[in-house]
């Protein structure tokens, strides 16, 4: 099992490079623009799991306590490593880029770090909670964060916890929806996807952004973590990759399975 946790978001993440890389050029035009919030140069999608984005030309990383930043102008040739060590071992999980912005998930807080200047990344904030996992998406002036239970986390409860970041430097909690067993989540449009472990996945109508609100729960798979294009949504599992449609929130439809052994 423990092999199977590290394959399965590899390949998630190797299959969304593969879809990138089929579009043609106004398609992955398209993809490009409507994701990660970048201002221009290179930007990527990943989901909330990743521990690697990608935003205006720079390849970022996280590992523990570091964050790393890599210029990939020439991707060809990307340039040697800067590097930013956190104090106190903060064990950072998640990394999330929008709108020249890092949004990092660790086990006991949400960073939020400016990189207007790409590779020298600035602290704006610190949101604190329980010792949790928990990744972050966001959009507009809203993050949203799941802190799931029942793990080496050690967290008792599960929430999806939805933040004002309409001030970068001073993120505000506006509620709490109590989770069952949360993992990825994303948001696209009006849409908020959260995984829900062997309880599949959630789908939440956010036209108000910080009201998030039920529209269904689609069961059959676990659930790990989404990544959601226009009207395309893409979900990993234990056992195997899944495509959706979601034209209609109310009306999901799947499309294929990739199966994963």
């Amino acid at each position: 099992m423990k092999t199977m946790k590290y394959f399965i978001p590899y390949i998630f993440y190797s299959a969304c490079i593969l879809f990138l890389g089929s579009c043609n050029k106004s398609e992955t035009s398209n993809v490009t623009n409507s994701v990660g919030g970048g201002k221009g140069g290179v930007v990527g999608k990943g989901g909330s799991m990743a521990r690697f984005t990608i935003g205006n030309n720079t390849l970022y990383t996280v590992d523990n306590n570091t964050i790393k930043a890599y210029d990939i102008t020439n991707p060809a040739n990307p340039s040697s490593e800067t590097a930013l060590t956190l104090e106190g071992n903060p064990m950072l999980e998640t990394i999330f880029y929008y709108d020249n912005k890092l949004f990092i998930g660790s086990r006991n807080a949400m960073y939020t770090y400016d990189v207007s200047n790409p590779i020298s990344p600035v602290h704006l904030s610190t949101y604190n909670h329980v010792l949790s996992c928990d990744p972050v998406v966001v959009q507009g002036n809203t993050a949203y964060v799941t802190l799931r239970s029942g793990n080496n986390c050690g967290r008792t409860q599960s929430f999806l916890d939805v933040i004002d970041i309409s001030n970068p430097s001073n993120p505000i909690l506006v509620k709490s929806i109590t989770m069952v067993s949360p993992y990825g989540l994303g948001v696209q449009g009006n849409t908020l996807f959260v995984c829900e472990g062997n309880n599949g996945f959630k789908v939440y109508d956010v036209s108000n952004a910080q009201d998030p609100v039920l529209v269904k729960t689609i069961t059959g798979m676990f659930g790990y973590d989404v990544i959601p294009l226009t009207n395309l949504l893409l979900l990993t599992g234990t056992n195997g990759l899944f495509q959706y449609t979601y034209t209609n929130p109310n009306d999901i439809q799947w499309i294929s399975t990739i199966p994963v052994q």
